[in-house]
């Protein structure tokens, strides 16, 4: 059963900026990992933390829930899919729960005095496809969405959303290796694509030969990304 907006306070791993907080990131894990999981991932692969003087980077932790690609075996993940594939009806109900309690998330920012433009979303795998929806569905004011090695279904209600929007919606920036086996580099493209059709400006960079993992060029691309969506205050 999946629980309730109110009744779920999300785990979170908070990177605290350098200086004076006035922009958040919210940094979603991949299926069956966890914010402390997915800080200490990047701190390997960059040799440092994912950190800047003036965002506060927020990582949390999806609660654990029957998975049906494991067969119904309990893991952290945002929603359960049917299977792994972009080419099967998304799983609606499980998807709609958590835009309500990463929606929680959000308002927090935004009562400590964050403006919803001043606040991205984005993701690892599963993490990515989730900021697409709750973004592009439901928070379309936000400053921009970021989606590594991740995917839309090709029947994404999230299209519906963006075709509905008569606004300026968030720029996406994507990032896919060549090499991924699990969510294939042509599946990230047909994303980009449909997005773009549909009046979303989109950056897409692929990695030749990486899999399904982070790279320190991806990250870099994505921090100077980041700066140009969350650039510091003056004055």
């Amino acid at each position: 059963m999946a629980a309730a907006s109110g009744t779920v306070r999300l785990q979170r791993c908070v990177v605290s900026p350098a200086g004076r907080h006035s922009a958040s990131l919210i940094f979603l894990h991949g299926s069956g990992d966890s914010g402390k999981g997915l800080r200490r991932w990047i701190k390997e692969v960059l040799n440092h933390d994912f950190a800047f003087q003036h965002i506060k980077v927020i990582y949390p932790t999806a609660p654990r829930r029957p998975y049906t690609p494991m067969k119904g075996g309990l893991s952290n993940v945002w929603f359960d899919r049917f299977k792994i594939s972009n080419d099967c009806p998304e799983h609606l109900e499980s998807i709609d729960v958590m835009c309500e309690v990463l929606t929680d998330l959000i308002d927090d920012e935004v009562k400590s005095g964050i403006k919803k433009n001043r606040i991205l979303i984005g993701g690892f795998s599963m993490g990515g496809c989730m900021a697409m929806h709750l973004a592009y569905r439901n928070h379309q004011d936000v400053a921009g969405v970021f989606a590594l090695s991740s995917f839309l279904n090709k029947s994404s209600v999230v299209y519906q959303g963006v075709q509905k929007s008569d606004g300026v919606l968030p720029e996406l920036f994507q990032c896919h290796g060549t090499a991924d086996e699990l969510v294939l580099h042509a599946w990230a493209e047909e994303t980009n694509s449909a997005l773009k059709s549909l009046g979303v400006s989109t950056k897409f960079h692929s990695f030749p030969g990486l899999h399904h993992e982070l790279s320190k060029g991806e990250l870099e691309k994505l921090k100077s990304w980041i700066l140009t969506k969350l650039p510091g205050e003056t004055g």
